[in-house]
């Protein structure tokens, strides 16, 4: 999302506890950013059921927003509010060029909306998987259809599966190596360890496919994956912890090393210099060196 920092002004960030999600849109290099609670303050009959707490209203900004146009929408973190980004969110698509307070005529004149990801499920400290921000994808798409009689509201993820993003990771670990050690290229294989099927491991094996270098799927146990199940997309190996997985990258490039040692540099094309070819030339012994510095 930091690339987007240059192509929109005035954005609203969604999801995450109290005033962090700002604070990091602000760190990626957004000049204007607006949240849910700077809307709310300045109309509280945005949300009916949500009321802004002492804490809240301290911290979101006074806005007249007669003057403020929101050229996009970022989900960056899961929403604390489903109910209120929903309606904020499904407000702003129904605008005229991102202009809280209006309502377009044909609905295609909303600002983009991104969300960081689009898991559905997750794994926590519940037994069953809970429900993640592709989940509110799915309901802000629906609900617009529903309300719009028909309309269909294309919204962007990044994130696992998305090429994009492991495009993105290519080239931060190029810049990496480059500015670090010197390297112009990226890692032979990069070991990707992932807890999600239909995200992690699916995203990880179609960029296999295209990309230059290998992308190696590991899926460990911890998270959405079930023991027992066959995951829909097949990981290259399956472990444990995110340790068992370190432990066979590791493991695995040894044995490739020893496979295939290092080959020590073979000089086979130096040019072949002769004395008498040269006509400058002029050879002192050691002796006849330290003579030389003396008189000197």
């Amino acid at each position: 999302m930091s690339e987007m920092a240059n192509k929109y002004n005035t954005v609203l960030v969604v999801g995450g506890e109290g005033e962090k999600c700002r604070t990091v849109a602000q760190g990626y290099g957004f000049k204007d950013v607006v949240t849910p609670g700077d809307i709310i303050k300045a109309n509280a009959a945005t949300t009916p059921f949500r009321k802004l707490t002492d804490e809240e209203l301290r911290n979101s900004k006074e806005r007249d927003f007669s003057k403020v146009t929101i050229e996009a929408i970022f989900v960056f973190a899961d929403s604390r509010d489903w109910a209120g980004d929903l309606q904020i969110i499904l407000d702003l698509a129904m605008s005229k060029g991102g202009r809280i307070g209006t309502l377009s005529e044909t609905f295609d004149e909303g600002p983009p909306i991104f969300f960081s990801h689009n898991d559905v499920v997750w794994s926590a400290a519940h037994d069953n998987v809970r429900l993640g921000m592709g989940a509110l994808r799915g309901i802000v798409e629906y609900t617009f259809k529903e309300v719009t009689k028909g309309k269909t509201l294309q919204t962007h993820a990044f994130g696992k599966p998305q090429i994009g993003t492991f495009e993105f990771a290519t080239r931060l670990l190029k810049r990496w190596r480059k500015n670090e050690h010197g390297l112009n290229a990226p890692p032979n294989t990069v070991y990707f360890v992932g807890d999600t099927p239909e995200s992690d491991i699916r995203g990880t094996n179609q960029y296999n496919e295209k990309a230059e270098n290998d992308w190696y799927s590991i899926l460990v146990k911890t998270g959405v994956y079930q023991e027992g199940t066959e995951p829909a997309y097949k990981p290259r190996v399956t472990v444990d912890t995110v340790l068992d997985a370190v432990n066979h990258g590791i493991e695995r490039e040894m044995e490739r090393r020893k496979k295939s040692p290092p080959q020590k540099p073979r000089l086979n094309e130096m040019p072949k210099l002769s004395l008498e070819e040269a006509q400058d030339v002029a050879v002192f012994s050691p002796a006849e060196e330290r003579s030389l510095e003396l008189t000197a």
